[in-house]
């Protein structure tokens, strides 16, 4: 017996395979999909990448996100599969198989769906590992060997998420076959609906969701506020999104139809008509294809971003290739700045490379307490709160000039020159029980304070106070050590740049007992872009892995979506030419109403893109991206190359509509 339900299962598959060869290419794609992330995440080298720890969080995330949507993926398939075959399982009722034994067809059904997929996934995962992993080491800039492997945790937890996902999704199955009598499921595929009801409250929420979600994006003005606001803009477009398919749409070909000019036209009746009956139906297919594009198009615009942005966001993060901070009890004299000058110009002729840019300058900074113009430490100022707390660095005109490039006037004794981030209008400044007169308010270092870091500093004051000399660096710094910085540009490759750094270290490092000083030297921007490449290129991976899969769901939905309104097109079509109506008025008419609902969630999409860019544009400053015409060119391109992918699948899925239209 057991052998008949095997046969009666294998019979299913083949009639039915118009709609189980795109969902049996889902299981073994996803699969296929699952096991690789799951085998790079356990690779070796991944341990070896200085940044290991963030690509690890990376492949993680990668490897949870691929499971979920896997699993929605499947149960999309699953319940569109069933219902084009409640009609089947029907008869087979009405013929006298019970539903136990129905239920052991769609059993045999699932083992079989279970072992081609995940069996499948598992053969074209292990093949296409390497390839994929050899991908992941390209964009991080490994270059280890990687071995033929095969990950048996990988296999496990393939079969085992695989397995569980298609036991549930029988379970669903047999619900659907016990809870229907056999009429409801002999029609079950073409059960009509009544024309919907416009519902004003949903249509009214979702525009209110969109708008507060683009008035959101649009009015963030700082990179704290962009990335508390960012996931709370998005609840309310996936919400927005969902209500404006289900109820603004409706609303919308409600009003079309109310406007009598317009609705009883031949085309404009048969395109409204259509739309508005199927539209309650397909709304929910609509946004699902809307939100996934939306996705598409921010991961992969903003991963390709950051990777083709690296030196830029470097050049941000580094003003110069090197920076060496130098720790002295006391302000160097002229002799040992210049002592130190010459160890790097002998560092760099030992390794034959040319110094481009040489700058240092001196500076004492401390953590303060502000009262007006009175500055006192902060170990000075008892009971004072966080909010209290300012930054005052000391620096001599010559040191301030050589930092900012601006020319200060003289200052005379007693005097001292300031530069403020917050406005003062201060004619003398306390600093540490002295007063000073302010001769000259100088133009603070860097680019002008954004709203964001002035709504942060509040009462804080970040200060320069900068004096005549050397002796008056030293009576005010009493007691706290200077810092001598260094900055060095310097040619070659990125390779040889390194070795002039770790050079570098040693000959300071000789240097420290003799001169007195402490060395820290940051890493160089040839030693961060390692870090950058091994970062950015896990996040491009793990965007162009996720897209590739949102963009395989994507298809397949429309392609289910242009199925099955191919077969309720398919009487409709007929009526409509025994009527009277001429078949290419009809062709016509069905065109416009498939164009209209298949480019609308595209459409939309990118229409969420653009309102999102000031908020994404923000959180790209995160990782040092400020280069807007680059992020605007990937934005355009991502989009150019998505709409075509998407008119490609709008032409081989019309197809196949039109194949079961006309059939």
């Amino acid at each position: 017996m057991n052998c008949l339900y095997c046969k009666m299962a294998v019979t299913n598959l083949k009639n039915n395979r118009q709609f189980y060869v795109p969902y049996i290419l889902t299981g073994i794609v996803s699969a296929a999909m699952f096991y690789i992330m799951r085998a790079i995440q356990e690779n070796k080298g991944i341990d070896t990448m200085r940044g290991s720890t963030t690509l690890q969080i990376v492949l993680t995330l990668g490897v949870v996100i691929v499971g979920i949507c896997a699993c929605i993926f499947l149960f999309y398939s699953n319940s569109f599969v069933m219902k084009r075959r409640k009609k089947e399982l029907g008869v087979y009722n009405i013929l006298g198989m019970e539903k136990k034994h129905i239920a052991k067809v769609m059993a045999w059904e699932a083992v079989i769906l279970y072992g081609i997929c995940v069996c499948g996934g598992l053969v074209f995962g292990i093949v296409f590992h390497k390839l994929v992993a050899m991908s992941l080491y390209k964009l991080t800039g490994l270059s280890e060997k990687i071995p033929f492997s095969i990950s048996g945790w990988g296999c496990l937890q393939t079969a085992e998420l695989f397995g569980i996902v298609y036991v549930l999704m029988l379970f669903y199955n047999f619900l659907q076959v016990k809870l229907t009598n056999p009429i409801t499921l002999l029609h079950g595929s073409n059960v009509g609906e009544r024309e919907p009801k416009a519902n004003w409250v949903a249509a009214v929420l979702g525009l209110v969701c969109i708008l507060t979600a683009y008035y959101l994006a649009i009015t963030v003005y700082g990179i704290l506020e962009a990335v508390n606001m960012f996931f709370v803009a998005v609840i309310l477009v996936i919400i927005g999104t969902y209500a404006l398919f289900l109820s603004v749409s409706i609303a919308v070909l409600k009003l079309f139809k109310k406007n009598k000019k317009y609705y009883y036209q031949t085309t404009h009746f048969i395109t409204v008509s259509g739309m508005l009956y199927r539209m309650k139906r397909n709304a929910v297919g609509l946004a699902s294809i809307c939100v996934l594009s939306t996705m598409v198009l921010v991961m992969v615009s903003t991963t390709i971003c950051l990777y083709a942005g690296m030196e830029d966001s470097l050049q941000n993060e580094f003003e110069t290739e090197v920076s060496a901070s130098l720790y002295f009890e006391k302000v160097p004299d002229d002799a040992a700045r210049g002592y130190l000058m010459d160890q790097v110009e002998d560092v760099a002729k030992q390794q034959d490379r040319k110094v481009t840019q040489l700058s240092e300058y001196v500076e004492a900074p401390f953590v303060t307490h502000n009262e007006g113009n009175r500055v006192e430490r902060l170990d000075n100022s008892v009971g004072s709160s966080d909010s209290d707390i300012s930054f005052l660095y000391v620096m001599t005109k010559k040191d301030y000039e050589s930092y900012t490039g601006e020319t200060l006037g003289e200052i005379a004794e007693g005097n001292v020159i300031l530069a403020s981030l917050t406005e003062f209008e201060w004619d003398t400044i306390n600093v540490f029980g002295k007063e000073y007169s302010v001769s000259e308010k100088a133009a603070f270092p860097g680019s002008s304070p954004d709203k964001e870091i002035t709504e942060f500093l509040g009462n804080r004051h970040v200060l320069y106070v900068i004096v005549a000399d050397d002796d008056q660096l030293d009576q005010i710094r009493t007691g706290t050590a200077v810092q001598y910085h260094i900055g060095i540009e310097i040619d070659g490759t990125q390779e040889e740049r390194k070795a002039f750094v770790s050079v570098l270290r040693e000959a300071l490092s000789s240097c420290e007992e003799q001169l007195g000083f402490v060395t820290i030297i940051s890493p160089s921007r040839a030693e961060q872009k390692d870090i950058y490449m091994e970062t950015n290129g896990g996040f491009l991976f793990l965007g162009l892995f996720l897209g590739s899969m949102f963009l395989m769901i994507t298809v397949l939905i429309i392609y289910y979506k242009q199925i099955s309104e191919g077969f309720e097109d398919r009487e409709r079509f007929a009526i409509m030419t025994k009527v009277g109506m001429s078949r290419d008025v009809v062709k016509a008419a069905i065109l416009t109403q498939m164009r209209t609902v298949f480019f609308m969630p595209i459409m939309v999409a990118v229409i969420h893109l653009a309102m999102a860019f000031p908020m994404l544009k923000l959180i790209m400053q995160i990782f040092g991206l400020t280069n807007t015409s680059l992020f605007v060119g990937c934005l355009a391109g991502t989009i150019a190359v998505f709409a075509l992918i998407y008119f490609l699948v709008f032409r081989i899925t019309s197809g196949s509509y039109y194949r079961v239209v006309y059939r």
